[in-house]
């Protein structure tokens, strides 16, 4: 195995594919972001790109540029295993995540057969790098289709791969990366460019038994400051208030959101400025027979009240 990675590696030019030029315009759907729980680099690659026909033609119409995006795959993978430590606790495999989701049907050849072929190539000449490949939102198509595969032949690299059909696709990434570090779009907490919280702000986790409320209390001592929280129940089909709730009981408590019931993958990001001593109180209302997790975290910020800049404007 290892002759044939090397001769493979020789004549496609592999060591130099990290510095090739191969902007195909999939820079939101190809990419690295985040780490996994042992430190293991995530990359994703996300097929929803190719539901735009224009862009499935530009990159999959000619075995040209289907050869150029197996490269760019290849690439990222290089750039990936460059984040390795192979250190004592450092990171020595990868997480790769491949999403499914609006992928194009079983139909389309040229899909099938690049999809095939980036899989085959990764397994091939990876084999030790890849921790787990993730498939998520699988469609029902691919899941029987591999399914059966499965069945039929037992190979090596199927330990490795797992398929989360979507309704099971926060709860199976949760297993493998934390919360701080999964992206908004998957159920996590982790928002691009994100100037309130960092992965090194942990998470707290809250688990909602069946039938049941239970709620999150951030009690706040001095007032004249801001309270940033972060929020998201894995699965949702729960309802959720917040409110701030002054330790005075002559005050008003304040009602800040009432929920409906949230999508599959949505996290929550709320602020409140606080004039008194209090707290805030999140319910979680869990109507359904399944016990729920939610992970939650918050910060405390200086603030100045915007009437008082006005008024030394004035």
């Amino acid at each position: 195995m290892l002759s044939n990675t090397l001769k493979w590696r020789k004549e496609c030019r592999i060591d130099t594919i990290p510095e090739e030029n191969l902007h195909l315009g999939l820079e939101k759907f190809v990419y690295i972001n985040g780490v996994g729980k042992q430190g293991q680099p995530v990359y994703y690659i996300l097929y929803e790109a190719f539901k735009d026909r224009d862009l499935y033609r530009k990159v999959l119409g000619t075995e040209e540029s289907r050869e150029k995006f197996l490269r760019l795959r290849i690439q990222f993978m290089e750039k990936s295993i460059k984040q390795l430590s192979f250190k004592a606790g450092g990171a020595d495999s990868i997480l790769l995540i491949t999403d499914l989701k609006h992928s194009p049907g079983p139909e389309r050849e040229e899909f099938r057969s690049v999809h095939k072929n980036a899989s085959t190539l990764i397994q091939a000449n990876y084999p030790e790098l890849i921790q787990k490949h993730i498939l998520i939102n699988v469609p029902f198509w691919y899941y029987t289709s591999r399914f059966l595969k499965s069945r039929l032949k037992h190979q090596r690299g199927n330990k490795k791969v797992v398929l989360a059909r979507p309704s099971e696709v926060t709860k199976t990434l949760l297993k493998y990366i934390s919360p701080e570090n999964l992206p908004v779009k998957y159920g996590g907490l982790k928002r691009e460019n994100d100037i309130e919280f960092f992965p090194e702000d942990k998470a707290s986790e809250l688990i909602v038994k069946p039938n049941s409320a239970s709620r999150i209390q951030i009690p706040v001592i001095e007032a004249g400051v801001t309270i940033v929280w972060d929020f998201t129940v894995v699965g949702w089909e729960v309802k959720c208030k917040q409110q701030f709730i002054p330790d005075d009981e002559g005050s008003y408590e304040v009602l800040l959101r009432k929920g409906k019931e949230k999508k599959l993958c949505d996290s929550v990001r709320n602020s409140f400025y606080i004039n008194e001593p209090g707290k805030i109180v999140i319910t979680i209302d869990n109507a359904t027979l399944k016990k729920k997790r939610v992970f939650y975290r918050s910060k405390a910020k200086p603030t100045v009240p915007t009437y008082i800049i006005f008024k030394k404007q004035l």
